[in-house]
């Protein structure tokens, strides 16, 4: 078995992490129940491109249960957590290319190294899988019947891959199935974007102001603990809906060339690029503090950055110091990546359940459905769905009504009213 991991050694500490994670993944443990017993993925290979965590090894351990051959790279250099790779290795027979911090050299060497099983289907978090497979190593591609996206930032790339004609396989938008974006997105990206800039500062969010960019799911969820902390909440926009709602949720809302001159902290979630430019970096506070949540550290211009700086220190772990030309300074955390998995752990194991539940099942959907799919990115299907949360909900000893014969023929019907 190929793979490359920092240091084995650290084997034991990862299992135990793992172990931890598992137990609050009901729903993807009793799916990993039945792949042992039904083996639904035998025969297929998955390369597989996500961020390399406790609870991504969860969802390793169930896809090999069901018999697949897998492959595991990181799907951003940094959050790669060394003692889950191991483990991964060791303790479970899974290939694992992934090395905390990695330059960018080596995660696509890394990439590649997972596309050298010749898989059958990928799964991917931001979609740099699957366009290496589209650029550089396309003799593969005769060989694959499908594959999963975990994130909006990869749903927004394949989509458009398959606008323009170019994309050679189906692919399940796992990002969009309810039981992933209402709570990753939302309560999985709110909660761990804050633990990982608390971890890397220790600053005290009360009475700051706190500028989101972006009000999709993750700036919603991220809006509401910030405010929960004691944060002054100031939200930009593009989308003049969503405006709208930041606005009615009770949040201030403006545009960034504004809100760079009263932020004390800054977070993009906005799956775009220089979302804060070189311009607002000069107009911030003395010592604000600018993170990315979002896939890319494309969101913040640290390259623009850069041009007006005399001179960048490692303030703390996790805190690079820029001392600008005017003399103020600014604290990027994480090198701009996603500060929830570089700083902190990403989400909770019990949000991810249910986003790698879904992943699980739309891989055997691919598996079984792929010549009728066709090459064009899908949803998950509602069926999938609404197991996953019904699963969710058993296992959390909650129980919902069900519709009556009477009901069910009132809502079908027209004759009735007032």
């Amino acid at each position: 078995m190929n793979y490359d991991v920092k240091n084995l050694e650290l084997a034991s500490e990862g299992r135990k992490r793992i172990e931890w994670a598992d137990a609050h993944m009901p729903v993807l443990r009793k799916i990993r129940e039945e792949f042992a017993k039904t083996r639904p993925l035998t025969g297929v290979k998955i390369a597989a491109c996500l961020h390399v965590t406790t609870e991504t090894a969860n969802l390793m351990r169930t896809l090999k249960e069901g018999g697949a051959e897998i492959a595991c790279t990181a799907a951003n250099p940094l959050p790669t957590l060394g003692e889950t790779a191991a483990s991964l290795v060791k303790d479970f027979g899974i290939s694992v290319f992934a090395v905390r911090g990695e330059d960018n050299e080596t995660y696509y060497k890394h990439i590649n190294s997972a596309l050298d099983i010749a898989p059958s289907m990928t799964m991917d978090d931001g979609a740099d899988l699957v366009t290496t497979l589209h650029t550089k190593r396309r003799e593969l591609l005769a060989g694959i019947i499908g594959g999963t996206e975990e994130t909006t930032t990869g749903v927004i790339r394949l989509k458009s891959m398959a606008a323009k004609g170019v994309l050679e396989y189906p692919i399940v938008a796992v990002n969009n199935a309810m039981t992933k974006h209402f709570f990753d997105n939302r309560y999985g990206t709110g909660q761990s974007s804050i633990d990982g800039i608390l971890r890397a500062t220790n600053i005290l969010l009360a009475g700051l102001n706190f500028v989101i960019a972006g009000y999709g799911w993750c700036g919603r969820g991220l809006a509401v603990r910030a405010k929960g902390l004691g944060a002054r909440v100031i939200v930009t926009e593009i989308n003049p809906v969503k405006a709208i709602e930041a606005a009615m949720d009770g949040y201030d809302v403006m545009p960034m060339a504004k809100a760079a001159e009263l932020g004390d902290v800054f977070v993009t979630v906005t799956g775009n690029k220089s979302v804060i430019t070189k311009e607002h970096f000069l107009v911030m506070k003395d010592g604000a503090v600018v993170a990315n949540s979002g896939h890319f550290n494309v969101e913040l211009d640290l390259e623009g950055l850069a041009t007006v700086t005399t001179s960048r220190r490692e303030a703390r772990p996790m805190v690079e110091e820029y001392t600008l030309k005017n003399g103020k300074k600014i604290c990027v955390l994480a090198e701009g990546r996603l500060v929830n998995l570089s700083a902190a752990e990403g989400h909770p194991a019990a949000v991810m359940d249910m986003s790698f539940a879904n992943q699980s099942l739309s891989a055997v959907h691919v598996f079984k459905n792929y010549k009728e799919i066709g090459k064009r990115v899908i949803d998950v299907p509602d069926e999938i769905d609404r197991r996953i949360a019904a699963l969710k909900l058993e296992t959390m000893g909650m129980f919902i009504d069900v519709l009556t014969p009477e009901q069910e023929e009132y809502l079908a019907g027209w004759q009735e009213g007032t």
